[in-house]
């Protein structure tokens, strides 16, 4: 990764800290901050000499120190172990909430457990910390039938949006059913057994689009398509996210699984969202859960890393011209990370990031405009309601996590090193 940077420490006063649950910021100590921004500075003065590379070995150190930092050492709004991160109301973006969620504490384990040869022996050390303090906490998302599927929010007891106030005695009753996406992702984090994976994508099989009756939430073109649901349970309702479906195909290649109806039907799903381009002219349409161009490219290029699948291949001068045209087009540092990190996935050295900027490094990691998530109450109403509310954007959340950001540019680092 290269990184041209102009940067000044006299820009505006930021807030000492992140909000709380009730919108409060809670405060980070000045001296933590000091030391940052001095360390930032040095950082700095090496980006712009001579840009970030995989080399840069404090770098990806002070990373994981940063994420160390960032770890709830004991439980209170935050259960020991997780990963904060904060939701915000699209239309009420004046206060952030505190969301318990297990999926960016898991994104963060398992993204991790990948860099683990790439790194120094005192970095190695740091992140198997790291995940392993995150291990207990995947008991508080599995689901409550006792099945090794996991949910979005605590199931014991159920909760929805959590810190929300009014809406929480909704918690039991429209509580939402485990899903495939949490699932892959927390028993990649937990380095699951191969037995217990394939008994979960044994179970997927029973979870897919049935076609004649089956979704109604997307293209006629793709109503057809056999390809996974979101969700396990019958009370949700059929639903496709091409980012999904990426992250199921990622855990069946990994696990090396035998090849179903509904993988290959997955997998028509998406070449036909490419070969369409409705990635970038009906991205909310295409992922409800992630729905920005960016994104769906950094999961399409982590699905193709982990084995070729060879009509996605075919698209991947399409794809690779997507990530470069995007790059232009953005001026968001962490849109351009993991931009950056998807060429490097499909074998192409990216563009250096040309920044001029008054930020420190935290700051441009952890600005709290980049969302990696996104999140609608709409969900959990039936149609026709829930489209007319989707439409609207009525009830639209997005999700910041500090922490998986700072491990967004590590991923990004350790790859740059890999293509010296």
């Amino acid at each position: 990764m290269r990184i041209q940077v102009s940067l000044r420490f006299c820009g505006k006063k930021q807030p000492p800290g992140r909000k709380d649950a009730k919108g409060r910021y809670v405060r980070i100590s000045p001296v933590f901050l000091h030391r940052m921004k001095a360390r930032a500075l040095v950082i700095f003065i090496f980006l712009t000499v001579k840009g970030i590379c995989g080399t840069d070995t404090l770098l990806v150190t002070q990373l994981l120190q940063r994420m160390a930092q960032l770890q709830v050492k004991q439980d209170g709004v935050f259960p020991k172990g997780l990963f904060p991160s904060y939701r915000e109301y699209q239309l009420n973006k004046d206060r952030q909430k505190a969301d318990i969620n297990g999926f960016f504490t898991g994104l963060i384990a398992f993204t991790l457990r990948d860099q683990l040869p790439q790194l120094t022996a005192t970095q190695r050390e740091l992140a198997e910390q790291l995940i392993r303090n995150t291990q207990p906490v995947y008991d508080l998302f599995k689901s409550k039938s006792g099945k090794p599927v996991y949910n979005f929010w605590p199931t014991n007891p159920p909760q929805i949006f959590p810190h929300s106030g009014w809406m929480n005695i909704f918690n039991k009753k429209q509580s939402l059913a485990d899903d495939m996406d949490d699932t892959v992702i927390i028993l990649l984090a937990m380095n699951a057994p191969d037995s217990t994976a394939r008994k979960i994508h044994a179970l997927m099989q029973a979870y897919i689009n049935p076609g004649n009756r089956g979704i109604n939430s997307t293209f006629k073109d793709y109503r057809q398509l056999g390809a996974y649901s979101t969700w396990f349970g019958s009370r949700m309702p059929v639903e496709f996210d091409v980012c999904v479906l990426a992250n199921v195909l990622y855990f069946v290649q990994r696990y090396h699984l035998n090849w179903t109806a509904a993988d290959s039907a997955s997998v028509e799903m998406i070449e036909k969202i490419i070969s369409s381009n409705k990635h970038k002219t009906a991205t909310p349409f295409v992922s409800a859960y992630y729905g920005r161009l960016p994104v769906i490219l950094y999961h399409l290029a982590r699905l193709m890393s982990v084995a070729p699948i060879a009509s996605l291949e075919k698209l991947k001068p399409k794809l690779i011209a997507d990530a470069q045209e995007a790059l232009l087009h953005t001026n968001d540092f962490m849109d351009q990370v993991i931009l950056q990190t998807a060429l490097m996935r499909w074998g192409v050295k990216p563009p250096a990031i040309t920044l001029e900027t008054q930020k420190s490094l935290t700051d441009l990691v952890e600005d709290g405009h980049f969302y990696f998530f996104n999140a609608s109450i709409a969900s959990l109403l039936p149609d026709p309601l829930r489209k007319w509310i989707s439409k609207a954007g009525l009830v639209q959340f997005t999700y910041d996590c500090d922490a998986y950001n700072n491990l967004l540019l590590l991923e990004n680092l350790v790859l740059s090193k890999n293509m010296q």
